[in-house]
């Protein structure tokens, strides 16, 4: 699936970095449905990823220190050359798909048994 630079109002706040609104916004039950989408050097930073589908999403040097995708789909994304320091990942990813991705920008494979 090709990766999508979409004309969604959610995935916009992101790219020009106005996470506070996506935050905000998120909060009041704004539709996010984020799969497939290129986050390529943007800073996430202080994101509210709970709940949001990521699968299959480019975040090539992307900021995303400290936020928290516990809660997160992040099946199929890819995180290489990621700012990563205090990030929380599903627990079904483990440390070794979570280094792959990060230094060989292979998509990331959850293990279901986790």
């Amino acid at each position: 699936m090709p990766l999508l630079k979409t004309d969604d109002p959610m995935y916009q706040l992101l790219r020009d970095g106005d996470i506070k609104t996506f935050n905000s916004k998120k909060e009041e039950g704004a539709k996010v449905d984020l799969s497939n989408c290129d986050f390529r050097n943007v800073d996430l930073k202080g994101l509210d990823a709970a709940g949001v589908d990521f699968s299959g999403c480019y975040f090539r040097q992307a900021d995303i220190r400290g936020v928290d995708f516990s809660e997160t789909n992040l099946r199929g994304a890819s995180i290489n050359g990621s700012k990563v320091s205090g990030a929380y990942f599903p627990k079904q990813l483990s440390a070794l798909e979570i280094e792959l991705s990060l230094v060989h920008g292979t998509r990331m494979r959850y293990d279901e048994k986790a």
